[in-house]
């Protein structure tokens, strides 16, 4: 607590000064542009990594970047989620995994966590990405084993993403992308999932080939009402 109390300190002797007219502006309000779903492992920090400033994300946090699929029992995630997409009207939505992550190695054996009850219900949601694994990959070492879960859990999630009403109307009237990454941490580099490609693509480089940030990779399907000429509001 010491060190948290001290950084404290040095933030209201530094940093809020520098924004403190930021901070002015905040206080009324928040409009942030993108929801980040992530872990809560402390090693994650999305604010960091994507150099943003208070305001500019809406993060949720919890073991293992995972989006429940939309049900009648609602959640925190769930109720974020909705939030996020209804009431702050963020455009994109970002699911990120990271490398070395403690719930991935638990999807990975389950019975690291089965003396956790919470955690391994929890996990459940993940499960699918080791039997999308392990059905259509085989991996000899046990790192790149895990490495191909950490990405098929971030896919299965964007498709759990898709299951919320919110998210969906959204998607379909082309008012809202979705985006898929993995953080490494000791690299300090990301890959984005691609759609198109089916695969993950680092995001660095595809940084260096285009000045469009458009044609970037993303998980966003194409908006159903623009494929069928409509726009949001027609009578179809």
């Amino acid at each position: 607590m010491e060190r948290l109390i001290k950084g404290f300190e040095q933030f209201r002797r530094t940093a809020f000064p520098e924004k403190r007219e930021l901070f002015e502006k905040l206080a009324g309000g928040q409009t942030p542009h993108t929801m980040f779903i992530t872990c809560a492992d402390s090693r994650v920090a999305p604010e960091l990594f994507t150099s943003s400033e208070p305001g500019d994300i809406f993060v949720c946090r919890n073991v293992g970047n995972i989006v429940p699929p939309y049900a009648q029992f609602t959640g925190g995630v769930s109720a974020a989620i909705e939030y996020a997409v209804a009431a702050l009207k963020v455009q994109n939505i970002v699911v990120c995994g990271h490398s070395d992550c403690g719930a991935m190695k638990a999807t990975q054996d389950p019975s690291k966590v089965a003396s956790l009850q919470a955690v391994s219900a929890w996990l459940r949601h993940s499960h699918i990405a080791k039997v999308v694994v392990d059905a259509n990959y085989t991996f000899h070492d046990p790192a790149e084993h895990l490495a191909k879960i950490t990405e098929e859990n971030v896919v299965a999630q964007l498709d759990h993403l898709r299951t919320h009403p919110s998210v969906a109307a959204k998607l379909m009237a082309g008012q809202l992308q979705i985006h898929g990454w993995v953080f490494d941490i000791e690299a300090g580099s990301i890959k984005a999932y691609s759609a198109k490609q089916g695969r993950f693509v680092p995001l660095e480089d595809s940084l260096l080939e285009t000045d469009d940030l458009g044609t970037l990779p993303h998980a966003t399907p194409p908006s159903r009402l623009s494929a069928n000429g409509a726009t949001a509001g027609d009578t179809l």
